[in-house]
């Protein structure tokens, strides 16, 4: 169509009907041809003809181009064109393959590939009439090899620099291996090494061979298998164990402190550790924590010396104001001097309650106790103690387990805490005590210090200040305090904290400044028999009098003296001894013995525990009252006291003690 549509008039070819009948099928053939194909006719002006596969190469110039002159269609690529037609004239017909061209932009990329071919068209007399051309553009495959190639050349660098740096890792992974004090090993789940570095004969002593020919196990201290067994199976779970402390049996036989992490191989019975030795840092920090307690220690006896001296002064001070006045004849107000000695002496015990408590070395009276009926009864109490500025608020959660404690020290530690809480409040606000059933397992046991396992909880927040970093790492210090000057002895938390944890239990804080402070004591929780429903305040009430023998061990005197004489008055016959020894004598004899009132710390070598112990088997079924002021739980059994046998803390009131006794000697 193009070619029956252009004005053939003016051409030097004529018309189409004139042309000779070998251009004609020159014509035909190009235009016939399934390949791309051009003619260019003639010898010195060279006429354009192309078919319908050339369309694409010719871009805008489509229109014009059929039997155009060639050096116009191609005026842009001509100087490059030329000499290739001089050499096809001249019988030199070539084919050239992804030859660049660089072409003008109208029909696309400038820089261009082309493949060709030059072929010679004979006249009936031999000579060139015109030349066929079969030509292909082959710019987007010569690219994409191009492309190709670069990308080649790029994956084969950073195939070399992988390896190179996969060489330089393994070096460094080498020279890690070899020099670090770390203990690195592949070991298999049924408890042997497979490889081990350097570091291991290093810190241990033992050889590789020694090592990799023995399981694992026989190197690590017996207290430590259980836990090591636990580890392995969690591997074998697939599961990552990390930041475990296990103690490590060098050759020389004693033991290093070693922290590990372990990875298993999947699909595999493999696992990699690796151990970091920290005994050295454990020797420094308990080196630290010596000099800390030292510290402790000092700040301890300044504020005891002061306190105490203050309680003394008020002791003797009155008494003798008594002497003198009694001496003069005067015995107006003998009472109030008698009263305000008292006074002081109770601050007194209260003070030693309190540093015993602190140093986990008060006698509790443990005994299974339903945490929500305390918190119930001491509801009024605490609801007088913080004013009416301030709101209460009690949240008890069902079921709660019990606790086997002594209830009065739980009593006395929410008691301190509240009154902490109001004094954090000087405006007022709201103190709410929540309890719950905590199941905590190793994480969170860790985070608090505990064995993992089941506790309650019991928490006192407040709506105050807040506590700083500072004030909560020393809270529990002995005498520290924030209040002012006469305000508070600084023994409060101290106490607390020394009641919980000789309870088995720990006490955490919870503050951020102005955002108020959560106090949180965490007690084990008790699965033995549940607590009693008995009024035991009932049952200590003071007897008018009694009837009975007791035997009153004490090495003091003036202790002996005055139960001899309190339990005289109230009727009881009063044998006393000054040690173990003379007591059971009097045992041993066959004097009748209703009751053995015994000092927990006695001379001889015989504690107050043995000397019960060694009078029941002479009569069995014997009530045994401990007195004491100072004793660890080991001395009357870990804190668990037999049928027949109850505790009474020094200094007690005569009214407490007479109380005690009658209890007990009125119990069948």
């Amino acid at each position: 169509m193009l070619v029956l549509d252009k004005d053939w008039s003016g051409h030097p070819l004529g018309a189409p009907e004139a042309w000779p009948d070998i251009l004609k099928t020159s014509i035909s053939t190009v235009l016939n041809s399934p390949e791309s194909m051009i003619l260019a006719w003639g010898t010195e002006r060279l006429t354009f003809f192309f078919n319908e596969t050339y369309f694409p190469l010719l871009g805008p110039r489509l229109s014009w181009a059929m039997g155009s002159p060639f050096e116009e269609v191609w005026a842009d690529a001509w100087e490059q064109a030329k000499p290739i037609i001089d050499e096809a004239f001249a019988g030199r017909s070539q084919r050239f393959v992804d030859l660049p061209w660089k072409l003008d932009t109208d029909r696309g990329q400038a820089d261009t590939w082309f493949t060709f071919s030059y072929s010679r068209i004979l006249d009936p007399k031999g000579e060139v009439a015109g030349l066929f051309i079969f030509t292909n553009e082959t710019t987007a495959r010569v690219l994409a090899d191009a492309a190709l190639e670069r990308s080649q050349a790029e994956l084969r660098e950073a195939n070399r620099l992988l390896a190179q740096r996969v060489e330089e890792r393994t070096a460094e992974r080498d020279r890690v291996w070899q020099l670090t004090n770390d203990l690195m090993a592949t070991a298999r789940l049924d408890g042997h090494l497979v490889q081990v570095n350097p570091a291991w004969e290093r810190l241990l002593g033992w050889t590789e061979q020694e090592l990799l020919t023995r399981p694992f196990v026989e190197i690590i201290d017996p207290a430590d298998h259980a836990e090591a067994a636990d580890v392995v199976g969690r591997l074998a779970a697939g599961e990552v164990v990390g930041g475990f402390v296990d103690h490590v049996l060098t050759k020389d036989g004693t033991a290093r402190t070693i922290m590990w992490d372990a990875v298993p191989e999947g699909n595999s019975d493999l696992f990699y550790i690796i151990g970091r030795d920290l005994t050295e840092q454990h020797s420094a920090e308990e080196a630290l924590r010596q000099a800390q307690k030292m510290q402790a220690v000092g700040q301890l006896t300044g504020g005891l010396a002061h306190d105490f001296n203050n309680l003394l002064t008020g002791v003797m001070g009155n008494l003798e104001l008594i002497q003198m006045r009694l001496a003069s004849g005067r015995l107006e107000d003998l009472e109030r001097f008698v009263l305000a000695a008292q006074g002081a002496g109770r601050r007194a015990a209260s003070l030693t309650q309190r540093l015993l408590a602190f140093s986990r070395r008060q006698t509790l009276d443990p005994r299974a106790t339903e945490v929500n009926r305390l918190i119930g009864g001491m509801e009024d109490l605490l609801r007088r103690t913080i004013g009416p500025q301030n709101e209460l608020e009690i949240v008890g959660a069902g079921g709660l387990w019990p606790a086997y404690i002594d209830a009065g020290q739980l009593e006395n530690a929410l008691l301190n805490l509240c009154i902490n809480a109001r004094d954090a409040m000087p405006e007022g606000g709201r103190i709410t005590i929540e309890t719950a059933n905590k199941w905590l397992d190793s994480r969170a046991a860790r985070e608090r210090d505990l064995p993992e396992g089941q506790y309650l909880s019991i928490c006192v927040t407040d709506t105050g200040t807040g506590m700083s970093a500072d004030m909560i790492s020393r809270a529990f210090e002995p005498f520290f305090t924030t209040k002012p000057l006469g305000q508070g002895t600084g023994l409060g938390l101290s106490m607390i904290y020394g009641f919980a944890r000789q309870s088995g239990g720990q006490v955490r804080i919870y503050s951020e400044m102005g955002m108020g402070t959560t106090m949180c004591i965490y007690l084990p929780r008790h699965t033995g028999d549940a607590p009693s429903e008995v009024d035991e305040e009932a049952a200590l009430t003071a007897a008018a009098g009694g009837s009975g023998t007791i035997l009153v061990v004490d090495d003091e005197a003036a202790i002996r003296h005055l139960v001899d004489e309190v339990l005289d008055d109230v009727g009881y016959t009063v044998i006393g001894a000054a040690d173990g020894a003379a007591g059971l004598k009097v045992l041993q004899s066959g004097a009748k013995i209703d009751l053995l009132i015994t000092d927990v710390g006695l001379p001889g070598g015989m504690n107050g525990r043995q000397v019960a112990d060694a009078a029941r088997h002479l009569r069995p079924g014997l009530k045994v009252l401990f007195i004491t002021g100072f004793a660890e739980n080991a001395a009357v059994g870990n804190g668990h006291l037999e049928q027949g046998m109850e505790l009474l803390t020094k200094p007690f009131s005569l009214e407490a003690l007479t109380a005690k006794v009658s209890a007990m000697m009125d119990k069948p």
